[in-house]
């Protein structure tokens, strides 16, 4: 031989140890799951694009580094072949370059757990399996949600809700609860939203009846034919301490209101004890007022009802009672006399004492004797043998009658000529029981 380099055509003019090769040299280093692959993996004729160099059995050359030269574009070109965005060469899945904060939409709250294929779904494009990443709208939360609401307020649902939980509400106070099937006003505007949604907002409350939330503090006193009413027949959202029930409502009831109950408050009657009552608390005049009577009048405390007798609704104080109807009809002068001239007394603990039953008709029950009991028989005094009821003058007085007839001279003297003041103790009075009756005993 005379040359080296004839060796035949299966001689190998370039001496190469696959096992040895450094791929960096080529500017692709070989990283992750490409370092563990054999080199017939790669450098394959199908991964190659010039043609010249496809139609060898086998080349090292011809590849490109863009990641769709060996692997399938799962994306279809929705989204950038630039695969290094999201993936690493250690494995395609999970996707651990991606960050969807990077995004338009990122993830927040209850987002962050949920599964890519929720909101990316799996379908068929172009014959192959596609995921959906690109072109996913996201500007309502409608978009992706169904709204239970049916838009009733807005599409807008971050003014009350948040990623963090759908039935967590936002206290920002923006919520307008009159969109709602129950319009908030009076005092229901300032109520705290968890004294009526006590567990979860978004929970159901019935409110049709104020009963649904409000404990019946009347106790089932107005249960009618087995039916509670309702609170508003009375009360309205502007508190509960002023009450709507008429003067018209009451006179449906079995006490009518006139006069002076008209003017009284309703406390009075219906809140004798610390707890309101609106049944059975009587309808006679005992049954609120005392019978400041006692046993001092002939109206008995059974008959007390019958105070109507003597006084009205209007006044107190204004009686009107028939004396005629008594064993002491009024004429005279005590037919104008106030009733406390003879009924009302006072006493030492300075008490004024009414006495309207027992009370004797002999005048010195209630005028004092000014004769002395000079005309007293069986131990009283009839002032009307002289006297008449219209004045104190001795106007039916005969002294015909007397054992000392007037006649001559004698009826035309004062009777002060015969009837001298006395003194008696420490009284002084008129002597009228003269006992001597001869002349001598004048003349």
């Amino acid at each position: 031989m005379c040359h080296n380099d004839h060796h035949g055509k299966t001689f190998k003019i370039i001496k190469f140890d696959p096992e040895k090769f450094d791929h960096s040299l080529t500017g692709y280093k070989l990283e992750g799951a490409h370092a563990k692959k054999a080199c017939k993996d790669c450098h394959k004729a199908e991964f190659i694009k010039k043609q010249e160099i496809k139609k060898k059995k086998f080349s090292y050359l011809g590849l490109e580094t863009e990641c769709t030269a060996c692997h399938i574009d799962y994306h279809q070109k929705t989204l950038s072949l630039n695969c290094e965005n999201c993936h690493n060469n250690t494995a395609f899945k999970p996707a651990s370059q991606f960050s969807h904060n990077k995004t338009k939409f990122p993830l927040n709250g209850k987002h962050l757990d949920v599964q890519c294929v929720k909101c990316h779904k799996l379908e068929t494009l172009a014959g192959k399996k596609f995921q959906e990443f690109k072109g996913i709208k996201y500007d309502n939360c409608n978009s992706c949600h169904k709204d239970i609401h049916d838009n009733k307020f807005g599409p807008n649902c971050k003014q009350c809700h948040s990623e963090t939980s759908f039935r967590s509400i936002k206290q920002t106070g923006g919520f307008d609860h009159n969109k709602t099937d129950y319009k908030l006003e009076g005092k229901h505007q300032s109520v705290d939203c968890k004294k009526c949604h006590k567990n979860k907002v978004t929970d159901p409350l019935s409110f049709k009846l104020c009963k649904d939330c409000h404990e019946d503090y009347h106790e089932k006193q107005f249960i009618t034919d087995g039916l509670n009413s309702d609170c508003d027949k009375c009360h309205d959202v502007q508190g509960f301490a002023n009450s709507g029930f008429s003067l018209e409502k009451h006179n449906e009831g079995q006490f009518k209101l006139s006069g002076a109950h008209i003017a009284t408050p309703c406390f009075s009657c219906h809140k004798k004890t610390e707890k309101w009552s609106f049944r059975k608390i009587g309808i006679n005049c005992a049954d609120c007022h005392e019978n400041i009577h006692e046993a001092k009048t002939e109206i008995s405390q059974q008959k007390f009802s019958e105070c109507k007798t003597c006084h009205d609704m209007a006044k107190w104080s204004d009686v009107n009672y028939d004396h005629s109807k008594t064993k002491f009809p009024l004429s005279g002068i005590h037919a104008h006399q106030n009733c406390r001239k003879c009924h009302f007394k006072e006493s030492k603990n300075e008490k004024t004492d009414l006495n309207f039953s027992g009370l004797k008709t002999i005048c010195t029950e209630c005028h004092k004797d000014t004769h002395n009991k000079q005309f007293e028989r069986l131990g009283a005094t009839d002032c009307s043998r002289c006297h008449t009821f219209n004045d104190w003058k001795i106007s039916v007085f005969d002294h015909n009658k007397t054992d000392f007839k007037l006649d001559g001279k004698h009826k035309n003297l004062a009777c002060i000529k015969c009837h001298n003041v006395v003194q008696e103790s420490s009284e002084k009075y008129v002597l009228y029981k003269i006992k001597k009756t001869k002349c001598e005993d004048c003349h």
